[in-house]
């Protein structure tokens, strides 16, 4: 006797997002008596393999075993299932592959197939067993349903009392529907079941079963394995809820659109139709079997069709000069009667067979290579064709036309004065066979080109410089003919461009060689009219001294050609005036800020001074008070009789100074003379002033930071008068830049 079991419910510790995960394709459940009231239960469930994030297959599920009085389940909760039962994955997760339509390649679809398979001891009821698993979801893609991330699938089956009397077995469909059938193309599916026991199956299209939904509701940790979660566990007892069709577009028994309608043949379980609208539709199939017409089990299957455009497999294509229209091609030879192919047909893994057939004089030439090389007798126009699996319904045809045209070549000649630099001269020696060259293309190798026949062309750089000619006749032939021209000839004028013509002493001077053409391997010598020289192509030149210089420049090309020209009195140097001074005292301080000025410039006949922005002079050697003290770069600038400047500048120091001074004795006598003890000096810019006075037991007495405090002869100035006798005082602070002073005395303190 088969023990009544409690539910006892598995956790997946699956994360929320993995429970929701949209993935479910289809599934259904079929059983085998085994005898005695045992019984083998397999279930198949699919998911769609290219859902990004979607959940995997469970590697265990738990099966709701329910039966139900003649009333039915209604009412009945997973507390009140009569077994429990675990099954995991059996077999490993196969992909269901594409089907191979004939000259149609289907986009890419992947389809994985789980199967479970269990056991159960069922004792013959007079109630219906119902065997069930849930889960959630269908893929947010379907186009048939509304919301269907919201819906989840039952795959269920009912054991009837009539099925369990006889030890009766379900039927088992013979496949799996195709993953992905073609729009507009004609559907023709079988979709029946074998029956062990012979009895009649009876087809239709019926409502696939919600379950295992509740969206994101569904994954509370409360509700996720209950009837209204995303994972019941075990699956719920009957009745169930059935998917929500997008009416009226779309109903359980028309699930897809179609011209003609898709529908199945309830005798033979053919599907047949032609989808017309793209998309993923969820399926519902039902066989229901009777034996002597008593109903003895109903066996449910839902799965998704993918409807989508599907594109031509086999198109003969090859490489061709001239397309004539979509399978019509041109190819064109010059001269040469043996022609090499280019097959660029495709789809090649389709492709079984390919015949090429050319029509020459009487006779046919074929080949069966993919890309033969095919010789022709001489000039004139080909037929032929490319044919892809020839006698079969896959196949494609491609029509070719050979022309084999006058053979044409490519030459030229040129000359040029290879010592002046004038333009080269292009001729046209280019011959075809059919005797008219109508296109002519040049490439001078500078970056500049021509279309005449024959050109001039003026270089403005030497070289070996290549040349080419391109000549095309009125078939399309074209030849190229490439050749070196040795241009290395001097400049026909030598052209400079100094940066100054005329300046002081010394004057520096850019010589901007503009002559052309010329580089780097030409030998450039240049006499700057004082003794120097260059051999740069542009140099920079300094004259030191004043003076009228003639330029000289001679330029000689890697080939020997020799060209010179002279700038007589091309520089006019001017004579300049050498500024100069000195100053005293070299170190004025805030006590005397006054300081001479002693000119020592030479050849000057004016002079002008600025003393840092404090002031300014055009004395020659003139004085000056500084306003305060700090650095002042002074300048003297001096002008020549010529107009020419010079200047020179110095740094004059201005240093603040302090002076301080501490008595050695005071008399706090109150008699107006000499009450205080108070250093006096020039203070003005110290800092850190500190002056601490001590006894002669080591005991401070006094202490001040102002400079102008003293000292009354009382402890602190505020206590009790301190007893006549010698003190030590000390004191220290910063002069105006930071250096430090320190000043050590002795002072007698008379009463």
């Amino acid at each position: 006797m088969f023990k009544r079991l409690l539910p006892v419910l598995f956790c997946l510790f699956l994360p929320f997002s993995d429970l929701l995960a949209l993935h479910i394709v289809g599934g259904g459940i079929t059983y085998e008596c085994l005898g005695n009231g045992r019984y083998r239960f397999t279930m198949k469930v699919y998911r769609d393999g290219n859902t990004v994030g979607g959940a995997e297959l469970d590697q265990e599920v738990v099966i709701g075993i329910y039966r139900c009085p003649p009333s039915g389940c209604s009412g009945l909760t997973q507390a009140s299932a009569y077994a429990v039962v675990r099954a995991r994955l059996q077999l490993p997760i196969v992909q269901v592959e594409k089907p191979d339509y004939p000259c149609l390649i289907p986009p890419d679809v992947r389809v994985e197939e789980g199967t479970y398979v269990w056991e159960a001891e069922l004792p013959v009821s007079e109630q219906s067993y119902h065997i069930t698993y849930q889960r959630c979801c269908r893929n947010v893609t379907i186009s048939n349903l509304i919301n269907p991330r919201d819906q989840g699938s039952t795959y269920t089956v009912e054991l009837t009392p009539e099925a369990q009397a006889v030890c009766n077995s379900s039927p088992r469909f013979k496949q799996f529907p195709p993953t992905i059938i073609c729009a507009d193309e004609p559907l023709m599916f079988d979709h029946g079941a074998i029956d062990s026991d012979g009895d009649q199956l009876v087809y239709e299209f019926c409502a696939p079963l919600d379950g295992g939904g509740g969206g994101a509701f569904g994954t509370r940790d409360d509700i996720v394995n209950t009837c209204q979660g995303a994972a019941p566990q075990p699956g719920c007892p009957p009745p169930y809820r059935e998917v929500t069709f997008r009416a009226p577009a779309y109903t359980f028994d028309k699930p897809l659109a179609g011209r003609p309608t898709v529908e199945i043949n309830p005798n033979t379980g053919m599907i047949t139709g032609t989808p017309t609208v793209q998309g993923q539709f969820v399926v519902g199939v039902c066989v229901s079997e009777f034996r002597n017409g008593v109903l003895m089990s109903r066996t449910y299957r839902d799965f998704q069709f993918n409807v989508a455009s599907c594109d031509p497999q086999v198109v003969a294509d090859i490489q061709e000069d001239v397309q004539i229209s979509d399978q019509e091609y041109q190819v064109n030879s010059c001269g040469v009667t043996d022609i090499s192919f280019v097959n660029e047909s495709y789809q090649e893994r389709f492709i079984r067979e390919y015949e090429w057939s050319f029509d020459i004089g009487s006779e046919t030439v074929t080949s069966r290579e993919w890309e033969p090389t095919l010789s022709f007798p001489g000039i004139g126009e080909y037929e032929g064709t490319l044919i892809l699996n020839p006698d079969t319904e896959c196949g494609d045809t491609a029509l070719i036309t050979v022309n084999i045209y006058p053979d044409i070549t490519a030459d030229f000649a040129y000359e040029y004065d290879t010592c002046q630099a004038n333009p080269v001269v292009f001729t046209d020696l280019s011959e075809s066979g059919s005797r008219f060259i109508n296109e002519w293309t040049w490439e001078f190798g500078d970056g500049d080109s021509s279309k005449q026949q024959n050109p001039e062309h003026l270089y403005r750089s030497p070289g070996d410089i290549p040349v080419s000619l391109t000549v095309r006749d009125t078939n399309q032939c074209e030849a190229t003919s490439i050749q070196e021209v040795a241009y290395f000839p001097v400049p026909n004028l030598i052209v400079i461009a100094p940066s100054s013509f005329a300046g002081c002493q010394p004057l520096g001077v850019f010589f901007d060689n503009l002559s052309f053409p010329i580089d780097s391997t030409y030998d450039i010598r240049w006499d700057f009219g004082d003794g120097g020289t260059s051999s740069a192509i542009s140099p920079t030149y300094t004259y030191p001294d004043p003076g009228l210089f003639t330029v000289d420049v001679a330029i000689t090309s890697p080939i020997g050609c020799k060209t010179d020209t002279t700038f007589p009195d091309l520089i006019r140097v001017s004579p300049s005036p050498m500024a100069g001074f000195s100053f005293s005292p070299d170190v004025p301080t805030n006590l005397d800020s006054r300081v001479s000025f002693f000119d020592e410039s030479e050849d000057a006949n004016s002079w002008y001074w600025d003393f840092g922005g404090a002031g300014t002079s055009r004395e020659r050697s003139p004085t000056f008070a500084f306003p305060d003290t700090g650095r002042y770069v002074v300048t003297q600038r001096v002008t020549h009789p010529s107009g020419c400047i010079d200047t020179m500048a110095r740094l004059v120091d201005v240093r603040p100074e302090v002076r301080f001074f501490l008595p050695n004795a005071f008399s706090p006598n109150a008699d107006s003379v000499n009450d205080e003890y108070l250093g006096v000096g020039i203070m003005k810019g110290a800092r850190n002033f500190n002056m601490s006075i001590w006894n002669r037991w080591g005991q401070k007495v006094f202490e001040a930071t102002d400079p102008l405090t003293g000292w009354n002869g009382r402890a602190f100035n505020t206590g009790k008068d301190a007893p006549a006798g010698v003190y030590v005082v000390l004191v220290t602070f910063n002069g105006p830049r930071g250096e430090p002073f320190e000043y050590k005395q002795f002072a007698t303190l008379i009463r």
